[in-house]
């Protein structure tokens, strides 16, 4: 049987033209089978959302990965308000057992203090490293991410991963996390994430790589709308 590359996709109704979107985007790319599971707040029986500081539904539901994996092999998480430009497989094959996360290392202060829905965009250690994550699901150290346990830790301690070892933390090349508008536009990205607004958004449907967004979502739609409906 093939190799299949559990993914695990930040979903909020409110964008959820994103998600659907960013599922668009892998598909068309991968050359491997793969299982998409969106975070949806309300299908996630055993967890109920106690922060108050969110800006999406997904902000901490997102740590419950390997507990929806029953604590049992890997899985890809990855922010809903992405779109993937290459062969998801090249970063499924990235997995090492001997971490037990992998993520994108960012280390910038933002160029833009308010994001989609008005919400503060503000500097903080480790931002957007919990945006996408290689999930070591059956790593010891995650035995303690039940969803009562989530529901009584801050923010800055589960999106710091501070319940790992720094030495545990593998570091993906940057190009697995490309932060729209706050990084330059340049050749050879393999993963957007648009991360002050997706251009689902009128206000960044022309925003820094929007055509790569338009592109997937045009495809998703394809057989039902013109294709030159946002060109």
């Amino acid at each position: 049987m093939d190799e299949i590359a559990d993914i695990v996709v930040g979903f909020d109704q409110k964008e959820s033209v994103a998600y659907h979107t960013f599922v668009q985007s892998v598909i068309e790319n991968s050359t491997i089978p793969t299982r998409f599971m969106p975070l949806n707040i309300g299908s996630l029986t055993n967890y109920k959302e106690t922060h108050k500081d969110g800006s999406n539904d997904f902000i901490y539901s997102r740590f419950l990965v390997p507990y929806l994996m029953n604590f049992n092999g890997w899985a890809i998480y990855a922010d809903g308000d992405m779109v993937c430009v290459e062969d998801i497989k090249k970063l499924w094959d990235l997995r090492d057992d001997k971490f037990a996360v992998q993520v994108v290392k960012h280390d910038y202060k933002t160029k833009i203090k308010t994001k989609y829905w008005g919400n503060k965009n503000e500097d903080y250690p480790r931002k957007n490293w919990s945006s996408l994550i290689l999930w070591n699901c059956n790593h010891q150290t995650h035995k303690i991410l039940t969803p009562k346990f989530i529901q009584q830790q801050t923010g800055a301690f589960l999106h710091r991963f501070s319940w790992v070892e720094d030495i545990e933390i593998g570091e993906i090349e940057k190009e697995w996390n490309w932060l729209a508008i706050e990084y330059e536009e340049k050749k050879d990205i393999n993963l957007i994430h648009y991360t002050i607004g997706t251009p689902c958004f009128e206000e960044y449907e022309s925003a820094s790589l929007s055509p790569f967004w338009k592109k997937s979502f045009l495809n998703m739609l394809d057989g039902y709308f013109k294709k030159d409906k946002l060109s």
